[in-house]
């Protein structure tokens, strides 16, 4: 135990080991509990469940938040509710494509869960490499900064000209990829991601992978096409390689819970893009305006960003409801 402690103690990223083992402690614990206890078998999630999972979820990032903020000071605690509050936003836009991900596949309601769960434990892992790269990158030329602000604003202003189009499932270069490469199944085998099946050349017993399976690939691809806009924005607020991977992470934990509830009311929330179209341009042109007016203070970006989120479920709310 005494020759752990140094390594403990040892810096991680800026901060001490302990503190992403308390982290991951934490996530561990919250997903052991979602699948291993709450959703043991296999069923459909209701609307009111989903919000109390979604409360839970909630609950434990800003206590962490909380912690952040008494540990490391209040900088850094405000730098995670916004970092946080920027990833939770931006991630709404990413429900509308994995609802349309689970109607092309035809994934019935009571094995969505399970594709969302999977699909957590790679987002862990693949934003942690972005995340690593992006503040190595950082750390060595401060110049990309100014790519990912520019990158912000392009994005945004592509995503308020784009709002009302969806993607093409059909033509999806990398489904269309694993179609080609990967023997697959047209029909589902309950929750199973793959069978085996005789080859129909051998007929030898083969695994190949189920639509449940194409899913979770789909649902994966779909977050990291996200991650490349939301990661930068998160840049722009915060350096930290701590701040920025803990709010990312509790962020979209929450968010999957959530989705049953927003999925089954999605077209209330049409015009939620235009807001996340403008809350990315102005934190891409945050980092060009330090050389004019000095860095904005968090509390400003944060209140910045929830008056935009809060502007846009309003209108849409105001605005579809005669359609209801």
């Amino acid at each position: 135990m005494a020759d752990l402690l140094p390594l403990l103690s040892t810096p991680l990223a800026g901060v001490p080991g302990w503190t992403w083992l308390f982290f991951f402690a934490i996530v561990l614990t919250l997903l052991v509990l979602d699948l291993g206890v709450l959703h043991k078998e296999q069923r459909e999630i209701g609307i009111r469940e989903s919000l109390i999972l979604s409360a839970g979820y909630i609950a434990a990032a800003l206590l962490f938040g909380g912690w952040v903020w008494w540990y490391m000071g209040a900088q850094q605690g405000l730098d995670y509710y916004t970092g946080f509050l920027i990833e939770k936003s931006l991630s709404m836009d990413n429900i509308f494509v994995i609802a349309l991900i689970f109607s092309y596949f035809a994934i019935p309601p009571k094995y969505q869960h399970r594709v969302l769960f999977w699909g957590i434990l790679g987002v862990i892992v693949l934003r942690a490499i972005m995340i690593g790269l992006g503040a190595a990158l950082i750390n060595e030329f401060d110049w990309v900064l100014y790519i990912f602000g520019a990158f912000l604003v392009f994005t945004g202003i592509k995503m308020w000209f784009m709002a009302d189009s969806q993607p093409d499932m059909a033509k999806n270069p990398v489904l269309n990829f694993v179609k080609r490469h990967m023997r697959l199944t047209d029909q589902l085998h309950g929750n199973a991601f793959w069978v085996k099946q005789p080859d129909p050349k051998t007929d030898k017993l083969v695994r190949v992978g189920t639509p449940l399976f194409l899913a979770l690939i789909m649902v994966e691809m779909t977050d990291l096409v996200f991650a490349v806009d939301s990661i930068p924005a998160i840049f722009a607020i915060t350096t930290d390689p701590f701040i920025v991977y803990t709010s990312n992470i509790f962020a979209i934990l929450g968010l999957r819970a959530l989705y049953f509830a927003l999925s089954a009311m999605i077209h209330r929330f049409h015009y939620l893009k235009y807001a996340l179209a403008l809350i990315l341009v102005f934190i891409g042109s945050k980092i060009f305006l330090v050389n004019f007016i000095g860095k904005i203070p968090a509390a400003l970006s944060l209140g910045v960003t929830i008056t935009l989120l809060i502007g846009g479920v309003v209108i849409s709310l105001k605005k579809t409801a005669k359609h209801e």
